[in-house]
């Protein structure tokens, strides 16, 4: 709708503003009015699982509007629309390796007690926890954490994609405070309702939650070992398979056929005889082990020989690129080094250090509001190509070492 304007002056912007306020406060009345509905009319559903009015009422005390930050959240998961070489550099990252060394010493007496309980190697563990919430950190952010009820309330109410998940979600979310696991007001997580240091959704904290420090709760909000513990039981209850590897880098011989990626699950030593080699030179320690072929950037970038690990790990994010990035950060944190083929960038990559520079010059000239945090979402890629459209270059977002150098002239 197109509003004509006659005032002038003061009384003009006195009326624009409030008829703005106007607006969006009816718009939020409407809202809020069907919100609130919902919350009430949802109780029935929640009664029937054994939530008591009680718990109701102590979760969604001041919930009485949507959270539009969630709606947003959901329609952008980088898991599945980054570029994988984006969604790498992003978290296998030279800060996420000191940071995990430093955190398996000061951890070392629990994750002893957690590898020989359940059997997980704690590098995985150690890149869970670093993938999840950056060693912890992401949970001090300001504004990081939300409340799971209104989260989980925003998606059912407004994401049809969603709306059974999160259903179900908010259900077992009311359990875990009904339980004494949380308080209500400590129900705090991410826009989809996942929880704590290692990001537990709550049918998972249900299923798979552990008191590994002995107080009584299984605390994966403050307590650390739980958090590690609780990630290690749902490892191993989905079929962790303890000494073995996720899978291994491989090369494939000249006319190796796409239509053998991905789903033919075939033994180790069949592979080799089809000519597909460890990138090492090395042989297979296990020839019998089962292993799917992975080639996640087409003939030019690294493939990969995929063991049972590499799919337990897609228990806790079904994406190919996060368990990938769990892997090669836990033999990272081993010592190894990158993998040999490098990803078909198209572009020369700047370090972690430089990605940092480079947003922090695109803030200086007005390009880039973002964290300097050297981690290239969709904001600096933004900032990117509207510097490059500024300065005629060629607009492909890239954070790339011709950029760099370009904004360092600047």
């Amino acid at each position: 709708m197109t509003f004509q304007w006659n005032f002038s002056g003061k009384f003009k912007a006195a009326a624009f503003a409030l008829l703005i306020a106007s607006s969006a406060s009816v718009g939020e009345v409407r809202a809020d009015a069907g919100f609130q509905k919902w919350i009430r009319d949802f109780y029935s559903v929640a009664a029937k699982s054994g939530i008591s009015r009680n718990t109701y009422n102590a979760v969604f005390k001041g919930v009485t509007s949507p959270d539009p930050a969630v709606i947003k959240s959901a329609n952008f998961q980088p898991e599945f629309k980054s570029k994988v070489w984006d969604y790498m550099d992003n978290r296998v990252t030279e800060s996420a390796i000191e940071k995990g060394l430093e955190m398996k010493v000061k951890y070392k007496r629990w994750l002893d007690i957690i590898e020989k309980r359940y059997g997980v190697d704690r590098h995985i563990l150690l890149a869970i926890w670093s993938m999840e919430t950056s060693y912890g950190a992401a949970l001090v952010r300001e504004g990081a954490l939300r409340n799971v009820a209104r989260s989980l309330a925003t998606l059912a109410y407004q994401d049809k994609r969603r709306r059974k998940f999160a259903r179900s979600q908010l259900i077992a979310a009311m359990k875990i405070v009904q339980n004494g696991d949380v308080s209500a007001s400590g129900l705090r997580g991410s826009w989809a309702g996942a929880m704590g240091h290692t990001q537990f959704i709550p049918t998972s904290y249900l299923t798979w939650a552990q008191d590994i420090d002995g107080d009584g709760r299984r605390n994966i909000w403050e307590s650390v070992p739980d958090a590690l513990a609780s990630a290690a039981n749902l490892l191993k209850k989905n079929g962790w398979r303890t000494g073995k590897t996720w899978g291994y880098e491989v090369k494939t011989p000249a006319g190796f056929k796409k239509e053998r990626v991905g789903t033919n699950s075939r033994t180790l030593a069949e592979w080799q005889r089809m000519g597909i080699r460890r990138v090492n030179g090395k042989a297979f320690p296990r020839p019998s082990d089962k292993a799917n072929i992975k080639i996640l950037a087409g003939s030019k970038g690294p493939a990969f020989l995929m063991l049972k690990n590499f799919f337990v790990l897609k228990s806790y994010n079904n994406a190919d690129k996060y368990a990938l990035a769990v892997g090669h950060l836990a033999d990272q944190l081993r010592g190894f080094g990158p993998f040999v083929v490098d990803w078909p960038r198209g572009y020369i990559k700047l370090d972690e250090e430089e990605r940092k520079e480079l947003q922090e010059r695109l803030k200086r000239l007005g390009f880039y509001e973002g964290e300097i945090d050297g981690k290239i979402g969709s904001g600096s890629r933004g900032a990117i190509k509207d510097y490059q459209r500024k300065f005629g270059l060629a607009q492909d977002g890239y954070a790339s070492k011709r950029v760099l150098a370009s904004l360092r002239k600047r």
